[in-house]
């Protein structure tokens, strides 16, 4: 015979809250990986979604609840900031990241107010508790006692043309300003910052002797514009059987650029890719090198980012090191090029946290190793040998500025005129003498190359 307690408390589990969906505890759990444990969004969430049951919907909303909410989550503060009784900045980190989920569903994703709102506090009840909960709750029917646009109708009212733009467009006040200081016009800016906002297509590129453009478009993706290589795909990469099997990968259209345009003017029988992690441009170029007899060397200072580089690069040699002490191996090259760490401000749109990660503490840093790089690649280059020195960043410090640098600080280095390397319809991309591709105008990252020769 069953107990008093026990019917009690069958009794109480029939009216438990509805479970809280696994679409949105995934996203919660990622959204939390990526901006307290300083994971990558763009390597945590392919890896969790194909160790995932959940359906093709399923999937894209996941997809969208990541990177929107952390893409979005500077515009999101604005107005939870306003909703808080306590100051934004101390509330609990959980908290803030679920509100920010919460809120990127009422306005960027239009899900009715009731829905997100019920299905967002059900995940803060699982994750954070009870109490947790009830705040989320509060802040989240605040924000939903106001339309979208009676939100941001003061914004017209805000006088400072770069924090106004911070917070329509969700980010950083240093990065519109770095945008402001290259492109000189504020339309250009805020069409740089609009298209960052615009979750890219992924682009699959074909790697010579292993596939070609023409079986990436029988698949039934779409031929890029500038990249003879390259195609974009409405969908996921990782079920085709070339990428499977890697006789193609998946690289942007500038990225491809950067190795094709320096892999045009490289000449010579060795090449050396100084930072190759994780292997997009060695892939790229370690193909091409194999084509033309040329001795490739792909060097990286992570031993995983080196093994997944030793995995696409079809037999070259991979060095694990770092790169300011590539001369230790007593070896010189025809060519090198160094795809050096830097902000990342030119790829947005692929990793929506690194607007929010980044710093100008980080420039400083990133650019003195730079300049250790950019004299370690010196040291290895034959008479003749061609430097390609590239970035996945416009800023001016990490760009014109190492340029000039380099051209004082090593007389025996002259620079080339990138135009004659580029492809003819590529137009509106050069700086100076340099390549320097812009997302609103291009469609790619915002990569920047200069190719110089050693006298």
């Amino acid at each position: 015979m069953r107990t008093q307690n026990a019917v009690v408390e069958a009794r109480r589990n029939t009216f438990k809250a509805p479970k809280p969906d696994a679409v949105r505890l995934l996203a919660f759990d990622l959204i939390t990986e990526v901006n307290r444990n300083e994971g990558y969004s763009n390597l945590l969430l392919p890896a969790a979604l194909n160790a995932s049951s959940l359906e093709d919907r399923d999937r894209n909303l996941v997809t969208e609840l990541v990177y929107g909410t952390l893409r979005m989550q500077g515009k999101h503060d604005w107005i939870l900031a306003q909703i808080s009784d306590r100051p934004w900045a101390e509330v609990d980190p959980g908290i803030v990241d679920v509100a920010r989920m919460g809120v990127h569903q009422i306005h960027e994703l239009r899900i009715p107010d009731h829905a997100a709102v019920s299905a967002t506090v059900e995940v803060a009840r699982k994750r954070l508790g009870e109490s947790k909960a009830s705040f989320v709750n509060a802040l989240l029917r605040s924000v939903t006692r106001k339309s979208y646009e009676e939100w941001f109708a003061p914004l017209a009212q805000i006088a400072d043309r770069v924090e106004r733009l911070s917070i329509q467009y969700s980010h950083p006040h240093w990065i519109i300003s770095a945008y402001f200081d290259l492109l000189k016009d504020w339309q250009a800016v805020e069409a740089e910052l609009a298209t960052n906002n615009v979750p890219a297509l992924p682009t699959l590129v074909s790697w010579p002797g292993y596939s070609t453009q023409e079986e990436l478009v029988a698949l039934g993706a779409e031929p890029t514009i500038y990249s003879q290589l390259g195609a974009r795909l409405k969908g996921n990469p990782g079920n085709l059987d070339l990428i499977k099997h890697r006789l193609a990968g998946v690289q942007d259209e500038g990225s491809q650029l950067v190795a094709t345009v320096f892999a045009a003017a490289a000449t010579g029988k060795s090449w050396l890719d100084l930072c190759a992690g994780p292997g997009g441009k060695a892939a790229l170029l370690s193909s091409i090198a194999k084509e033309r007899g040329i001795d490739f060397i792909a060097n990286e200072v992570s031993e995983p980012r080196a093994d997944l580089v030793r995995k696409v690069v079809h037999g070259a040699t991979v060095w694990c090191g770092d790169g300011r002490d590539i001369a230790t191996h007593d070896q010189r090259f025809d060519a090198v090029i160094i795809d050096a760490p830097c902000t990342g401000l030119g790829a947005l749109r692929r990793r929506p946290e690194v607007r929010w990660r980044r710093t100008l503490s980080d420039l400083r840093e990133l650019t003195s190793l730079q300049r250790e790089l950019i004299d370690s690649a010196v040291a290895v280059l034959n008479p003749g040998a061609i430097l390609g020195y590239a970035t996945c960043s416009p800023h001016l410090a990490e760009t014109t500025v190492q340029v000039l640098d380099m051209l004082k600080k090593h007389p025996e280095l002259e620079q080339l005129e990138i135009g004659e390397f580029l492809p003819d319809n590529l137009q509106d991309a050069v700086r100076g003498k340099s390549m320097s591709l812009w997302t609103h105008k291009h469609g790619t990252d915002a990569m920047f190359l200069a190719l110089l020769r050693k006298k």
